[in-house]
């Protein structure tokens, strides 16, 4: 593979598990405070774009949807 693909997948995932990370700490904290919340079917979303590792990390560190079946 081309190195400069390869830098490009690497920042894409950096980026998309930073996002996926970010959005569960986000619907957090609106769970807390009653706000209006974050869909599952966005949260879902950006996990499959290739946030999973963030998404995990960030049901983990804030103890969010923890529960449900559809996130583990």
């Amino acid at each position: 593979m081309n190195e400069l693909v390869i830098r490009l997948l690497l920042v894409y995932l950096a980026l998309s598990n930073l996002l996926s990370l970010s959005v569960f700490g986000i619907d957090k904290w609106k769970a807390k405070h009653t706000k209006w919340r974050i869909s599952e079917k966005t949260l879902l979303l950006v996990a499959a774009i290739g946030g999973s590792i963030g998404a995990w990390v960030g049901m983990k560190l804030w103890h969010h949807k923890t529960q449900h079946k559809k996130f583990k």
